[in-house]
């Protein structure tokens, strides 16, 4: 399949662009970037071509995997979508509900995944299949503390990430996860901290419930990511991700083609991620 790449800032050079040449089914055509000057040079890396007219870019692929702001992702996946495009999306797939479900109708005749990086990585997949084998799970919580503010974090410089804050970049995450490990969310209940943090209860569908704990602007000493389920069979704490970021991006993409062949919708498709974006809107909405 070719594929192309939009975007061109730290994720992908660090993710999508390593994963997808690394996947013997992918064809790498080239990176579309808003200014020429900053696509070559990831596009050389990659083998690809430099783009900076977009529906040139979109004639000349497959599909699509995006690494750009929600909002511009959005549009520009809509766009793909309605050419017959295929789409490795990134969460949030939107900033509006309304924005979702338009991508969600434009792409009804092509297969999508969004990459929520949990579902994608090997352990995190082991650990998935291990706790729903064992069952019995009551509730979990959640603590995800980064440092966009340390000098060291390669999404610092993300003006969507600090406008929106955790809720919108990590939130998305956070649900995708916790949705693997005990089943789908029926509701929602926000409570705001300092600055962006945010508290969040969920209900699964499954009666369980779970807490959320989120911020991006943590002390650098209290950076952490923890995920840990109780129940019948006491705690389970899913473990830390091993490898680089490029290796579950590249199991999307080869899961993406997969959906294309088959017909049939990936789990983590763009009508999962228009939930994900229901239910974060829902949260702000609370905050608001």
């Amino acid at each position: 399949m070719r594929f192309g790449l939009v975007g061109t800032g730290p994720w992908a050079a660090m993710a999508h662009g390593p994963g997808l040449v690394s996947v013997d089914e992918v064809e790498f055509v080239g990176v579309w970037g808003r200014h020429l000057d900053r696509a070559l040079p990831l596009a050389q890396q990659l083998g690809g071509r430099a783009y900076d007219d977009y529906p040139a870019f979109l004639r000349d692929v497959d599909a699509v995997a995006f690494t750009v702001p929600p909002d511009v992702q959005a549009a520009m996946a809509t766009e793909a979508a309605r050419a017959g495009k295929h789409l490795l999306l990134e969460k949030p797939v939107a900033t509006s509900v309304p924005g979702a479900h338009a991508l969600v109708d434009a792409a009804r005749d092509v297969a999508s995944v969004v990459f929520f990086t949990d579902r994608f990585a090997s352990t995190s997949r082991l650990w998935f299949e291990e706790v729903r084998r064992t069952g019995g799970w009551l509730g979990a919580w959640m603590r995800w503390f980064s440092a966009l503010q340390a000098e060291d974090n390669p999404f610092g410089a993300s003006p969507w990430r600090r406008q929106l804050g955790a809720l919108w970049d990590t939130g998305p995450h956070a649900l995708s996860t916790l949705s693997a490990a005990l089943g789908p969310v029926t509701r929602i209940t926000a409570t705001a901290g300092a600055a962006d943090l945010v508290n969040l209860i969920l209900r699964h569908e499954s009666g369980s419930t779970s807490t959320v704990t989120l911020t991006q602007f943590a002390p650098a000493a209290a950076e952490t990511y923890d995920v840990t389920l109780w129940g019948e069979a006491g705690f389970s704490t899913m473990p830390h991700r091993e490898g680089s970021p490029d290796e579950p991006l590249a199991v999307a993409a080869r899961e993406l083609i997969a959906s294309a062949a088959s017909g049939q919708p990936h789990e983590c498709d763009v009508r999962f991620g228009a939930r994900v974006v229901e239910l974060v809107s829902e949260a702000q909405a609370q905050l608001d």
